[in-house]
């Protein structure tokens, strides 16, 4: 097993443009992902907000935009599993999330990647990795019920 990048498949019953908009609208996304956003996403500009998520709710999150591509690739980075208030994450590099689209029938193939974990702190890189692991599972089934 890997442990340097995760990478998951679904098949969503919606077409390409909601599945981008479920993405790429910051208060739909958050709505699916379990946090409030204070901003759109814009290629280039970091987006914070907090958790919503059940038992996280104090935790901040953000991300730094990297590439929209309507329809077709979304992409930011941030710092997996992020979840100490004590530790300041903002010196490790951050891993890279990656959504590619795919129309298919009717439908999406929505693909997501995250990679960078071995540039994470060798003390925390295999929690982070199987946190993230088990998170993109979860995830996946938010938006595929989100998206109908």
């Amino acid at each position: 097993m890997e442990e340097n990048r995760i990478e998951r498949h679904i098949d969503l019953k919606a077409a390409p443009a909601r599945v981008w908009k479920a993405l790429t609208d910051h208060k739909e996304f958050g709505q699916w992902f379990g946090v409030k956003l204070e901003g759109p996403f814009v290629a280039g500009k970091t987006v914070a907000g907090k958790m919503t998520y059940e038992g996280y709710e104090h935790l901040q999150w953000a991300v730094d935009v990297k590439k929209m591509e309507p329809e077709r690739y979304f992409s930011f980075s941030w710092h997996p599993y992020a979840m100490d208030e004590a530790v300041d994450y903002s010196k490790e590099t951050p891993t890279l999330v990656e959504f590619t689209l795919e129309a298919k029938g009717s439908g999406t193939h929505l693909v997501v990647t995250e990679s960078g974990f071995d540039k994470l702190p060798a003390d925390r890189r295999l929690e982070a990795f199987r946190m993230n692991n088990e998170g993109w599972i979860e995830q996946l089934e938010n938006i595929a019920k989100h998206v109908g």
